[in-house]
């Protein structure tokens, strides 16, 4: 029997998957100042974003065998000391990538149909200035026959583009790793294979209507600054579902503000969990508490995938 730490929570489902396999199963919060004190009488921590497994808290863990990371970004554990000490750190890449792939769209119906806007209005000026709030919103795009720009192609950008051949969107993509692939779509109970070669990042910004980005980050200068941005169209709608930082916060603003952009969706942010308060009082972009993978269907997958993993290496 192992006893896991599950540190930042893990669903039911997973949770009664480890314990019939025969672990414990402790799911008490452990500040992360106590982590060092308290982690070592563990032989598996499980993790989401709030929990930071860093080289001297592994360091006074000799007896961990697993670092479980419940969702995809594994930026805040020292993957490569973890492993050089033999201790196995998995994470769930696959369970979650429809659900962030459906907030993205969220986010683009939001800004081509002014309904960031509008929700803010309603409660306080709905009543008072219903004509012209409509006047303002009746200027909507619809996303068919638009392209949409992927950055980053791996399981949660092909999910966005699976979701844009459904709207009748021509997609394009970027991905170091990937030079072409083919999506398989199930519609209707018939089978779709559809080709997807990416092309370059430059190229991409040019020509999309709606970008989506899909990238890890660790820190430094962002993927999309003010030169990036300069390159889009000026009806374009850029969101990110990925990690803060990926895209320069200040540098969006400026763009949404002066038009040079139609607008923007961020569900992730520099200063989690404190966000720039000028970036959320921003009218151009949409915006959610970082919640892409935040859904019943994703949680319970999350649960039972890293279950199924930690069974694996701990038997």
């Amino acid at each position: 029997m192992a006893r896991i730490l599950a540190n930042d929570g893990i669903h039911p489902a997973g949770k009664a998957m480890l314990e019939e396999a025969g672990h414990e199963v402790v799911t008490d919060k452990i500040a992360q100042e106590d982590l060092p004190a308290q982690l070592p009488s563990f032989d598996c921590i499980v993790v989401r974003s709030a929990t930071k497994v860093r080289g001297p808290l592994i360091d006074v863990c000799p007896d961990i065998k697993v670092i479980a990371r419940a969702g995809v970004g594994l930026d805040n554990i020292d993957v490569t000391y973890a492993e050089s000490k033999g201790i196995r750190v998995v994470n769930t890449p696959a369970a979650s990538s429809r659900s962030v792939a459906e907030l993205v769209f969220g986010h683009f119906l939001n800004v081509a149909r002014s309904l960031h806007v509008t929700n803010r209005a309603m409660p306080t000026t709905g009543a008072t200035e219903f004509s012209k709030l409509k006047k303002g919103a009746s200027k909507g795009i619809e996303l068919l026959n638009k392209s949409v720009g992927i950055v980053g192609f791996g399981r949660i950008g092909q999910e966005v583009a699976k979701l844009a051949l459904g709207f009748g969107m021509k997609v394009l993509a970027v991905d170091p790793f990937v030079s072409e692939t083919t999506l398989n779509l199930d519609i209707a109970g018939q089978s779709l294979e559809v080709p997807i070669k990416t092309i370059e990042l430059e190229e991409l910004l040019a020509q999309s209507d709606f970008i989506s980005l899909h990238v890890p980050f660790s820190g430094g200068k962002p993927i999309i600054g003010q030169e990036e941005l300069g390159l889009l169209k000026s009806t374009a709608v850029i969101v990110n579902a990925s990690r803060g930082g990926v895209i320069d916060e200040e540098a969006l603003m400026q763009a949404v503000d002066n038009g040079k952009i139609l607008g923007s969706g961020l569900d992730v942010f520099v200063n989690e969990p404190t966000p720039d308060g000028d970036l959320l009082q921003c009218a151009g972009i949409s915006l959610s508490p970082h919640i892409g993978a935040s859904t019943s269907q994703a949680q319970e997958n999350i649960g039972t995938e890293l279950a199924r993993k930690i069974i694996a290496l701990l038997g």
